[in-house]
């Protein structure tokens, strides 16, 4: 990201923070609301372009302040259709985003780590490490660029009508800056998308789960892969500080606070694995009757993996198990994998690593664990 030290960045700021910023300058707050409609419903970044703010405002804006946007290094388009994006992320690191591209809607998948600490075994983004935190900034400039860049729906719309939290990190890892980027999507000031249209994909941190169902509240994906805790602590290692019978508590208060809302749990189908009968048994065992909806998830590979895809015969029959008992089951069909940009293959660049926090020789207890997560928070 390009950004003057001595200027505030102004993209992802929110409405009070906008309103703080014009108010210590003598302005009225109402400005804030004209910036963010700038910024987000015109995709403008150029304040001498905002023609209905004063001249001498304009002025101040240029000298002490900025728009800041993530710089696009490389863009790759799939035969599919879907588009990869790689950000710039500082110091040789980068992040990638993923637009995919559907009849009737327009999915963006964005990043809000440099890297993930939660190492789950299946995932490629948990291979790289993690370096740090994402700021508001550059997670919004994810949506900001792609809206721009795409060309808009025959309605007159952007292209982009849903967000998904499924790139690279753990977004409730990174709460400070990702609620903020929330409440601007969901936002009638900037980019306006209904609640049920932006998604948070969590692999479990159950105490922040339970936190956003208040500060905001928005639709939940949660990464479950396993039906009981000896094998879910294998690949999620997260569910050694936080098991399955919590993780469910918590899911179950949050769609208490909203009103006919599921939870979508995601589960990746790894060859011998988590793909039994029985597991599938086990599952709707742990779901019948909640608010529970499942997306399987055809495993992906990366280099170096140990892990292989489950047949289509027994992601089909885990599919049919699970209807047949009452669940609501999809199975999230593959997409941009010729250009590694399915679900679990974003690596980015992360090219100076902090060690894992939940690496396997740091999970020998709870204690160390959870100390090693809030690291990663921070």
């Amino acid at each position: 990201m390009s950004s003057t030290a001595s200027k505030i960045n102004l993209l992802g700021l929110s409405q009070g923070d906008l309103e703080e910023v014009f108010v210590a300058h003598g302005e009225k707050p109402f400005r804030a609301r004209q910036l963010m409609q700038w910024i987000y419903q015109r995709g403008v970044a150029h304040f001498d372009e905002m023609t209905d703010l004063a001249k001498t405002l304009r002025a101040w804006l240029n000298a002490e302040a900025e728009i800041a946007l993530p710089e696009v290094l490389t863009r790759h388009d799939s035969v599919d259709g879907t588009i990869k994006w790689l950000f710039a992320s500082g110091s040789g690191q980068a992040v990638e985003t993923v637009f995919i591209p559907e009849p009737g809607r327009g999915t963006l998948c964005i990043s809000s780590q440099v890297g993930c600490a939660l190492d789950c075994a299946f995932c490629a983004t948990g291979a790289q490490g993690f370096n740090r935190n994402l700021s508001s900034a550059e997670i919004i400039g994810q949506v900001w660029h792609a809206i721009q860049e795409l060309p808009r729906r025959d309605n007159g719309e952007p292209a982009v009508t849903n967000v998904v939290f499924m790139g690279m990190g753990e977004p409730l890892a990174n709460y400070r800056n990702v609620v903020p980027v929330l409440k601007l999507l969901v936002s009638d000031l900037a980019f306006g998308l209904s609640r049920r249209r932006v998604t948070i994909s969590t692999s479990g941190i159950v105490p922040l789960i339970e936190r956003l169902g208040d500060d905001c509240n928005v639709s939940l994906a949660v990464s479950l892969h396993a039906p009981n805790d000896e094998l879910r602590n294998d690949i999620v290692p997260i569910n050694r500080l936080h098991p399955i019978a919590a993780l469910l508590d918590a899911c179950w208060a949050y769609t208490a606070k909203q009103s006919n809302r599921f939870i979508t749990f995601e589960y990746v189908m790894l060859r011998g694995v988590n793909d039994s009968l029985a597991h599938a048994d086990q599952l709707v065992d742990l779901l019948d009757g909640k608010p529970a909806k499942v997306n399987l998830i055809p495993f992906n590979p990366f280099p170096k993996t140990k892990f292989k895809r489950s047949s289509a015969d027994t992601i089909r029959h885990f599919q049919t198990r699970l209807r047949q008992r009452g669940l609501v089951a999809t199975t999230r069909r593959t997409r941009g994998d010729d250009i590694d940009a399915a679900c679990g293959q974003l690596a980015g660049k992360v090219s100076d690593r902090v060690r894992s926090p939940l690496g396997k020789k740091s999970i020998a207890s709870k204690k160390s664990l959870k100390s090693k997560t809030r690291m990663a928070s921070v």
